[in-house]
């Protein structure tokens, strides 16, 4: 393969490459990212191959294996083209009739369009389902086009373009200075400004330089980065090698988190290719340029995400976050100048490089540029991943684009930034989703994760099982996030089995106080946010659970009981034979009931009653008198009362 040495070679290769396809050829992408595949998507693409086998069609109907495309919830996902027509939920069984009726005579397959859950009507047009209509997606919008595996796809797309303006037509301080004025902030944690970061490593002292993308996304529930770099990993390769070349590194690291072996599988494909057509190595196009890059796999750690710490790693060493009296921007890696950006941010930059730092700065707010990528997840409709205009709503994430709450129930919060964010209530629905505005409410960006939670939710709860988590990840290096973290545990323990004091809310606002003045990194520091917006905008929940004794939300097992209702009991015995303490008595036609005593309050006569008999309540409030009635006969569904 000859290597391109100039833009001409580069726009030659690409008019190849779309010389040799064929505008109306079939092709139909299907989603084969982590979330896809685990819903059977490697079956559909098996059976779909079956199909075009069957009737001679192999060579002329093209199966692309694509990364996500959003909506997760309605994997797996596949779209046909010409005519771009999405299909949702597919099964193996359909592909006999995808390939007889869409491919073949060009007709639709009705029963897997996107059916609106109100009106019912069947959407043929993606642009028209309410989970996209709202969303510009200008990173992820490449994913149902590109097989990650094949650069040729990216090339075709314009990629490496970017890359060959920023080497042959800009010097690094134009490229430098125009990240800087589209005010691209980095989409990892804290929103620093890009470009101030890379001009800071390129003039600090010392050689040799570095860029590092983090891809070390530990987030219960967030999945961006690796989507970006499951499903376009050219596309962060060069931001990385653009970024590189302003900073003036020869060398990049991209670190990437053990248990995204897709991700790591489809980054090692890229590097190989870049290497392969000139775009990694030595005199890039031309210019006299050279870089390369390592892949770093990270052990799994949630605190290794900090710069100072996965920097650690890279050499060799216990991923533990050091002391930042001179940031890694000047003394990073083998305290030489490193820049470190997140994936997405990375992702950005050749878009900014080809449409300009003013388009970009014309989509978001005027403090925070750019889309934004989350994962939407939780007690909401539709999950999956989601790119807004920074700036939009909450309100409008939530019910416009995640489609409101399951099951009707009522909105009780949202949590952002993962377990280091904090917990934004109802009254501020209408905020604007950016760096500065979350940050206000006691919450932050981070790197993009937003659960949903309903009124079922326990904030309590949930602020113990964040703080669980944060204390189990800490490295233990300083005390105050050692030390603090493991005493929150101990009394958001305490609360949640119902033994709370009168001083524990003082004293967890005390260990506020103490994580974010005194830690030594950021996850000592933003450990703080769940505990303190948690009592700040829900403290009648801390009260009820230490002076009433009781879980509103009746999720704390110490504080919840289960009772059988017996105008709805049908005597079935399910719950009977589920309960593993055997707690339940009742017979035939007659009323079960539940010792109380027994009970170990596990729930699960709760979850297998299929006649919502079982009810909870929360001690002291006693349940109806009725539901303490034993050896009454049961009636049935339907039965008139004589």
């Amino acid at each position: 393969m000859a290597k391109v040495r100039s833009p001409e070679d580069l726009e030659k290769i690409r008019r190849e490459i779309l010389a040799e396809r064929k505008p109306d050829k079939p092709i139909i992408a299907v989603c084969v990212s982590t979330g896809c595949s685990a819903l059977g998507a490697g079956k559909v693409v098996e059976a779909l191959r079956e199909e075009l086998k069957k009737h001679g069609l192999e060579g002329k109907v093209e199966i692309k294996e694509t990364g996500c495309m959003g909506f997760c919830e309605l994997g797996p996902r596949l779209i046909i083209y010409p005519g771009e027509i999405p299909y949702f939920k597919v099964k193996p069984e359909d592909a006999s009739e995808i390939v007889s009726k869409t491919v073949l005579k060009g007709e639709a397959v009705e029963k897997l369009f996107y059916t609106d859950p109100v009106t019912g009507e069947k959407i043929q047009k993606l642009e028209e389902v309410p989970f996209y209509k709202h969303q510009v997606r200008l990173l992820l919008e490449a994913n149902a086009r590109i097989d990650p595996k094949k650069i040729e796809d990216y090339i075709a797309l314009g990629g490496y373009s970017a890359l060959a303006k920023a080497l042959t037509q800009m010097t690094p301080e134009q490229v430098i200075e125009e990240v800087k004025k589209a005010n691209l902030r980095g989409r990892g944690g804290g929103g620093f400004p890009a470009g101030r970061k890379w001009e800071t490593t390129r003039n600090a002292p010392g050689e040799p330089k570095y860029v590092i993308v983090n891809c070390d996304e530990g987030d219960p529930g967030a999945f961006m980065d690796r989507t970006l770099m499951e499903g376009n990993p050219h596309s962060v390769l060069e931001g990385l090698i653009i970024g590189a070349y302003a900073i003036g590194a020869r060398e990049g690291f991209i670190y990437v988190r053990e248990e995204y072996p897709t991700a790591v599988e489809n980054i090692t494909k890229a590097i190989k290719q870049a290497e392969e057509y000139g775009f990694l190595g030595e005199n890039l196009l031309g210019t006299g340029f050279s870089f390369k890059v390592r892949i770093h796999r990270g052990a799994g750690a949630f605190v290794s995400g900090e710069s100072s710490a996965l920097m650690s790693a890279i050499e060799g060493r216990v991923g533990e976050p050091r002391p930042k009296y001179i940031h890694t921007a000047v003394r990073g890696i083998w305290d030489k100048p490193s820049c470190l950006n997140n994936v997405e941010t990375w992702a950005n930059v050749p878009l900014i490089i080809l449409k300009g730092a003013e388009w970009f700065k014309g989509i978001g707010t005027p403090g925070s540029s750019g889309t934004k990528i989350f994962s939407l997840v939780g007690k909401v409709n539709n999950t999956g991943l989601v790119e807004v205009p920074m700036g939009i709503t909450l309100r409008d994430l939530i019910y416009k684009i995640g489609g409101g709450i399951r099951g009707g129930k009522k909105f009780k919060a949202v949590q952002t930034g993962g377990p280091s964010g904090g917990f934004i209530p109802e009254k501020y629905l209408d905020l604007p989703v950016d760096f500065d505005e979350l940050t206000k409410v006691g919450s932050m960006m981070g790197s993009g994760g937003m659960i949903v939670m309903d009124e079922d939710t326990c904030i309590v709860d949930v602020t113990r099982y964040y703080i669980d988590f944060l204390s189990q990840e800490s490295c233990g290096k300083c005390v105050p996030c050692r030390e603090g973290l493991k005493q929150a545990l101990t009394i958001l323990n305490r609360i949640c089995g119902g033994q709370g004091r009168a001083e524990d809310i003082q004293t967890l606002e005390d260990l506020c106080e103490l994580l974010q003045t005194a830690s030594l990194c950021a996850l000592g520091t933003t450990a703080a946010n769940p505990i303190a917006t948690s009592i700040n905008y829900f403290r009648e929940e801390y009260e009820a659970h230490i002076l009433d004794r009781q879980c509103p939300a009746k999720v704390c097992k110490a504080l919840t009981a289960y009772y059988i209702d017996p105008e709805k009991c049908q005597a079935c015995f399910i719950c009977m034979r589920n309960c593993p303490v055997k707690a339940i008595s009742g017979e035939k036609d007659i009323v079960h009931v539940i010792d109380q005593e027994k009970c170990i309050r596990c729930g699960v006569c709760f979850q297998v009653c299929p006649f919502d008999s079982v009810e909870k309540f929360s001690p002291p409030t006693p349940p109806p008198a009725r539901y303490g009635i034993k050896a009454k006969r049961v009636k049935k569904k339907g039965e008139v009362k004589k």
